[in-house]
């Protein structure tokens, strides 16, 4: 093999395990099919959501106490994504993108979800919570961006949710807490 051959294997390579660095592990690439989606040591799939169970919760920089905290979560029932297992250790991300290490028991397998996080700063919007899972059944309540809720279920296109005075079915994509076409229920 002469150098130049050697030198193009050895960017390649470098660029490949970069790239691998890069890629959180239990992330999706784009292009990867969802139903390849992994399997975290726990048995449970990854990425996944949950919430916070307590009122307060440290948020590191690693998988353990010895780690820096970098934030403090004030607030339970806050949906997170796991994207991430090490030990008793889960690596979450945030309605915000905000990425670290929690231990496990302060996670709870309870579904929440957020309204629109992604439109707190627009004035005067509303969002629908319908009767039933049809966005021409009747609307029950209107919900500011931001609003926390339990998750019952969810069909596809839109989720059964309830919200401290008020329950019904919002439009999937208008909550930060299912994936996108994610089917469940309670």
């Amino acid at each position: 093999m002469n150098l130049g051959n050697l030198r193009s294997l050895l960017t390649a390579g470098s660029v490949a395990a970069a790239l691998a660095l890069t890629i959180p592990l239990g992330m999706t690439v784009p292009g990867q099919a969802q139903a390849a989606a992994q399997v975290g040591p726990s048995g449970l799939p990854l990425p996944r959501f949950v919430s916070l169970k307590p009122g307060r919760v440290n948020l590191r920089v690693g998988p353990g106490r010895d780690y820096a905290v970098t934030w403090l979560f004030l607030k339970s029932g806050l949906p997170v994504e796991i994207i991430q297992e090490y030990d008793n250790w889960r690596r979450i991300r945030d309605s915000e993108g905000t990425e670290g290490w929690v231990y496990q028991s302060l996670l709870s397998g309870k579904r929440t979800a957020m309204t629109a996080p992604w439109q707190r700063d627009k004035a005067g919007t509303l969002l629908n919570v319908y009767r039933s899972a049809d966005d021409k059944s009747g609307v029950v309540a209107k919900v500011e961006p931001g609003v926390l809720g339990t998750l019952k279920a969810c069909n596809g296109q839109f989720c059964r949710i309830s919200f401290s005075g008020a329950s019904g079915w919002i439009s999937q994509p208008e909550i930060w807490g299912a994936y996108p076409d994610e089917q469940f229920d309670d």
